[in-house]
């Protein structure tokens, strides 16, 4: 099954400073795709943010589309993620932090929460450039619940957050294992889902299907979770 959620369908809210929309929306019990939990495509307007506020038992993994953000923490964190980077926030039993656009140009990004495979823990921290050269053509894990990605971002969730680049003509296949379930987003251009028609910032669930078939109708950035 692959199901298109079209991003001008999607529920959200614009305020003052953050336009958000959620491809699963917090406010309903039970929302999610496996142990996804979360995932929204935020807009945070020029020097505006998240102030500090508090998580526990939570991934969260941030995809910057565009400009920059400023992470702070309670561990003593403090780092400006820009475009094309990707950070993760480990929970655990308690983390405070802000999340700050204090740049004059929009910040767009990709927030995704996953259920951890265990509650409680120490919370953690990390942040890294995204791959340009080694995501041509092929997937690249960004942040992942299995130790042998040396080079990925480790998350506490039975998980891997995955980019593609793919230029027009271009298509690759992914094969999905037990329990088969993925969700995929292009953060820009068209491509096709084993067929199935997908613009940019529509969302893709995925499920049941052993192989994901993805050709590029335009050049498209992709963002897809594989529910390990």
């Amino acid at each position: 099954m692959i199901e298109r959620r079209p991003f001008l369908s999607l529920p959200g809210h614009r305020g003052d400073w953050l336009d958000a929309k959620h491809h699963f929306s917090p406010a309903h019990a039970g929302s999610g795709w496996g142990e996804l939990r979360i995932w929204n495509d935020d807009e945070i307007s020029p020097n505006s943010g998240f102030p500090p506020h508090a998580h526990a038992n939570m991934e969260i993994i941030t995809y910057v589309r565009e400009g920059t953000l400023t992470h702070r923490d309670s561990l003593g964190n403090e780092s400006l993620i820009e475009a094309g980077n990707v950070q993760v926030v480990s929970a655990g039993a308690g983390i405070r932090h802000a999340e700050y656009n204090l740049e004059q140009a929009p910040a767009r990004i990709f927030q995704i929460w996953l259920e951890p495979a265990s509650r409680g823990g120490c919370p953690a921290w990390g942040t890294q450039p995204c791959p340009t050269a080694g995501r041509s053509g092929c997937f690249v894990v960004l942040a992942s619940g299995l130790h042998s990605d040396h080079d990925a971002l480790p998350i506490h969730a039975c998980a891997h957050v995955l980019i593609a680049r793919l230029m027009v003509g271009e298509s690759i296949e992914y094969a999905l294992h037990d329990p088969r379930l993925a969700y995929l987003v292009p953060s820009s251009g068209t491509i096709e889902v084993n067929g199935t028609r997908i613009f940019a910032r529509d969302g893709a669930a995925i499920a049941g299907v052993a192989m994901v078939r993805i050709a590029a109708i335009e050049d498209a950035d992709i963002v897809m979770v594989d529910v390990l």
